[in-house]
């Protein structure tokens, strides 16, 4: 008898502090002056159909996507994510947590092919590195561990992004379309801390994407109130990039061919080809 009286007290207990707990979450003050509602569950616009028969001509680009530029700090801030406010990578994981997106996996190819599960994906971003230890005590000996570092949002500086142009000519226009967004990160030798090269992470695929992206807010700042969208930027291209790589004979990159200065005059003569092309289409 007296433990079902303890346990009735415990659950009156609980109820009570969860009743109170609630309350004092809704009472929470409001973060501002006015509710933020407009983002709340909104649709990306849809990308108007095109036929087949209608394309005259289409040219598949590689960007990459340096967050160190200031153009493009929109994507790498904050560092600390904030409740209407996250960085790129943050989005994204989140959105791979929840099932939202599917992550590819881009050891091999940059299609969408083999998808990757969100335990996959931690543990490509986690990385591990065998050093060797002097014991504090007598006889001083040394031993092998091994130190676990987790994943950072903060460590993803570059992205790389495919994306088709084409030609419309039903409507007359030229159009790009983003296809896929590809994390990097940078491949530091364990044993010097110098740098390798970059490792591709996983593939998203950006049409299925474009629903968390609407809903993520990205600052604005000449304007606080006009709040911007992840989905905004790229689709107004709010970004600056280069050109690593067009659809060739040979399926290579510029570094193949070229190197240094050559190869960033490579990216601006590839660049400027697809302005002339949009230009060359309005002569009569």
């Amino acid at each position: 008898m007296k433990k079902f009286v303890c346990y009735i007290i415990l659950i009156v207990f609980g109820i009570a502090f969860g009743q109170n707990a609630l309350a004092q979450y809704i009472d929470a003050p409001r973060d501002g002056f006015y509710d933020r509602t407009t983002n709340v569950e909104r649709k990306p616009i849809p990308y108007v159909y095109v036929n087949e028969s209608d394309v005259m001509w289409s040219q598949r680009i590689w960007r990459t996507l340096d967050l160190r530029e200031r153009a493009n700090q929109v994507f790498y801030y904050p560092t600390t994510p904030q409740e209407h406010w996250k960085n790129l990578m943050t989005v994204i994981m989140d959105a791979l947590k929840d099932g939202e997106i599917t992550a590819y996996d881009a050891s091999t190819t940059d299609e969408f092919i083999v998808p990757m599960s969100y335990s996959e994906v931690m543990g490509k971003l986690s990385s591990s590195e065998k050093i060797t230890l002097q014991r504090p005590y007598p006889p001083y000996e040394e031993y092998d561990t091994i130190i676990v570092r987790d994943f950072n949002t903060q460590d993803i500086t570059t992205f790389r992004i495919k994306e088709d142009w084409f030609i419309d000519r039903k409507r007359s226009v030229m159009e790009c379309r983003i296809i896929g967004i590809c994390p990097v990160k940078q491949d530091i030798d364990p044993n010097t801390n110098e740098i390798r090269g970059t490792l591709p992470l996983f593939w998203i695929y950006y049409p299925e994407a474009r629903q968390v992206m609407v809903n993520s807010e990205v600052f604005n700042p000449k304007n606080d109130s006009n709040r911007l969208t992840y989905d905004d930027v790229f689709w107004k291209r709010m970004f600056t990039s280069t050109i690593y790589k067009k659809s060739n004979t040979y399926d290579r990159r510029i570094s193949e061919y070229a190197t240094e200065l050559d190869a960033l005059l490579e990216a601006e003569r590839i660049q400027n080809d697809l302005r002339l092309r949009e230009s060359d289409m309005w002569q009569y």
